[in-house]
């Protein structure tokens, strides 16, 4: 089975914004990312500043991976294993009771607490890269497909945005509604 290319590249180009924008909050805010990471309590904290150095580093390499047909398939699937890591990170803190700790996802100007609808957000990510991962039928793509890229890719970002915002506003709308 082959994909049409539009839908591969489509999603390759959502979710390498959505890597370079995380690679960004954490290049800028390195000092931040480090304490992230260190909160988690995954890691020795020897490796905690090398890995927080590395961790952008390594997504921003996969955002520019993705945006390339060469490289797309082994950037989707290191992309869909990079998050599932992040997904496997917050479960084993909410099964820790950590449901206070700050995700980290939304850079350092915005607090997100765990909680496991991040988990599916992580998921439809993870779905996401799928399809860039796979065979593509070879076609000769016109003006019109890459309009159509462009959109289909800009409505993923809306709705990744749009969720990642309420996600990240939950307990302050839950504050709103007395619960």
């Amino acid at each position: 089975m082959t994909l049409d290319p539009i839908i591969s590249i489509a999603g390759a180009l959502a979710l390498a914004v959505i890597l370079a924008s995380a690679a960004l909050h954490k290049l800028q805010a390195p000092a931040w990312f480090e304490r992230q990471l260190d909160a988690y309590q995954l890691l020795p904290t020897s490796l905690t500043t090398v890995t927080a150095r590395a961790l952008p580093v390594l997504e921003g390499a996969l955002a520019l991976g993705l945006l390339f047909q060469p490289s797309r398939v082994t950037s989707a699937v290191l992309a869909a294993g990079l998050l599932a890591l992040y997904a496997l990170a917050m479960i084993t803190n909410l099964l820790r009771g950590r449901h206070d700790l700050d995700c980290g996802c939304a850079g350092p100007n915005s607090q997100q607490p765990l909680h496991p609808l991040l988990l599916i957000r992580n998921g439809l990510l993870i779905a996401l890269a799928i399809p860039a991962g796979l065979p593509v039928a070879e076609r000769t793509l016109g003006l019109f497909d890459g309009f159509v890229v462009l959109a289909a890719g800009a409505a993923t970002l809306l709705i990744y945005a749009a969720t990642d915002a309420l996600l990240a506003n939950r307990p302050r709308l839950l504050a709103l509604t007395g619960r």
